[in-house]
């Protein structure tokens, strides 16, 4: 009887190791739902996150969401931007003063470009061609030529630029100066200040609207947002939908302050929509998002999304807010036709940057403590499911993971983005 009862019990075990596997596999399928979409073999897709204290890019393979491979890169890495019209990367290293230029084919730093001191972030133009850095050590601005992989110029702005942003039509270029509450406007062509403008207390992140006539810049200091005219070019004009009537008013082609918009506490981030009609201001002590109506330069909602919300993005289709919050360590999904929030998500520990997959199915968090990225799928929920997203994986990275970007390309043709 003894015998019978443990061979009972043996069969039972031997099952419960066979199945354990079986239903591991059958969650994994459950959860992404189907394969990883097959591009073809020449399709690439990575994600690239800057490692501020491991001095390195993480490269993440997005067809199979595997780490494949790490760079050395200069000293403390921060800000990171792709090129659209080219297979590279651009990094932006703090600590040694420079940019490494990674070949996205090859992954490895083809190129290392001196900028002046404590550079933090880098913008490249549309058409691929010129890169902006903002050195908020030396107050100036160097321009890079991305084909010579050189700086064509240093250009003086306020004190400790924290950002340079190129407008989409490649005209102006927007500095944030933190240390002296003004925003530097660059002549693209000409390469010198064509107005500086004082604004709100401590400007840093800058989004352009893509019509390029406004600029936007939240003020951490004062909880305040600066809606600015930009001068037009010669052939360009005013987009009706843009610029309201109050603003077309202003008949002078000047670089102007509209607006300064109050807020919540602490405005840290913004977020545009890609069809340029709302802003989404991320109110880091007040825990809550501002919408801002890029048309008439108001406020017109606001709401509550989570602790210390940090870094803000918007879907391609206009339809939904992602947004980190960094002292909950969640990601809340804002829905903005609905005007709610719909659902909050737990990642890693302190999350920050956010990216989307070029399909924008899968959702990137960069976990600044915890040296991961948390990678969020949307799917189509099932029955008596509460949320169309789940977590697929984490991804370990380096040591103060800073900034990611994506970057997808067909082998031989640099134009996919």
């Amino acid at each position: 009887m003894r015998f019978q009862e443990s061979a009972f019990i043996l069969r039972k075990l031997l099952f419960i190791i066979v199945l354990i596997p079986v239903l591991g596999g059958l969650a994994w399928w459950y959860f992404r739902e189907q394969p990883f979409p097959d591009y073809g073999p020449a399709y690439r897709e990575y994600a690239y996150v800057s490692n501020g204290k491991s001095n390195t890019v993480s490269v993440i393979d997005l067809r199979t969401f595997e780490l494949a491979k790490t760079i050395a890169v200069g000293a403390e890495p921060t800000g990171i931007a792709a090129n659209s019209k080219k297979n590279e990367i651009y990094v932006v290293n703090t600590g040694s003063n420079n940019v490494s230029v990674i070949d996205a084919e090859k992954n490895a730093v083809v190129a290392t470009i001196g900028v002046h001191g404590r550079p933090y972030f880098i913008d490249v133009s549309e058409d691929g061609k010129r890169a902006y850095v903002a050195n908020s050590g030396s107050a100036n601005v160097s321009v890079l030529d991305l084909e010579k992989r050189s700086v064509v110029s240093n250009v003086r702005v306020g004190a400790s630029p924290g950002m340079a942003r190129v407008s989409p039509d490649g005209a102006s270029v927007v500095v944030s100066n933190r240390g002296d509450d003004t925003v530097s406007v660059i002549d693209a062509q000409q390469l010198t200040v064509r107005a500086t403008l004082p604004v709100c207390q401590q400007p840093e992140d800058i989004v352009i609207l893509p019509d390029s006539s406004k600029a936007f810049v939240a003020c951490s200091g004062s909880s305040q947002v600066a809606a600015i005219l930009l001068k037009k070019s010669p052939s360009a004009a005013i987009d009706s939908h843009a610029v309201s009537q109050t603003d077309s008013s202003l008949a002078a082609n000047n670089d102007r302050v509209l607006a300064l918009l109050d807020v919540g506490r602490t405005p840290v981030s913004l977020a545009l929509k890609p069809d340029g009609g709302e802003l989404m201001v991320c109110d880091y002590d007040s825990d809550s998002i501002s919408i801002i109506e890029t048309g008439n330069n108001e406020v017109g909602n606001s709401a509550l999304i989570g602790q210390h919300p940090a870094r803000g993005v918007v879907t391609l289709d206009n339809a939904r807010l992602y947004v980190s919050n960094f002292g909950s360590n969640s990601v809340a999904v804002y829905d903005i036709d609905q005007g709610k929030r719909i659902a909050t998500m737990p990642v890693g520990s302190h999350p920050d940057g956010l990216a989307l997959s070029q399909s924008q199915q899968y959702l990137l968090v960069l976990d600044t403590q915890s040296g991961d990225v948390t990678v969020i799928q949307k799917r189509n929920p099932r029955q008596l499911e509460p949320t169309e997203y789940s977590l697929l994986t984490m991804i370990p990275v380096g040591v103060q993971p800073n900034a990611i970007v994506v970057k997808s390309f067909i082998v031989g043709n640099p134009a996919k983005q």
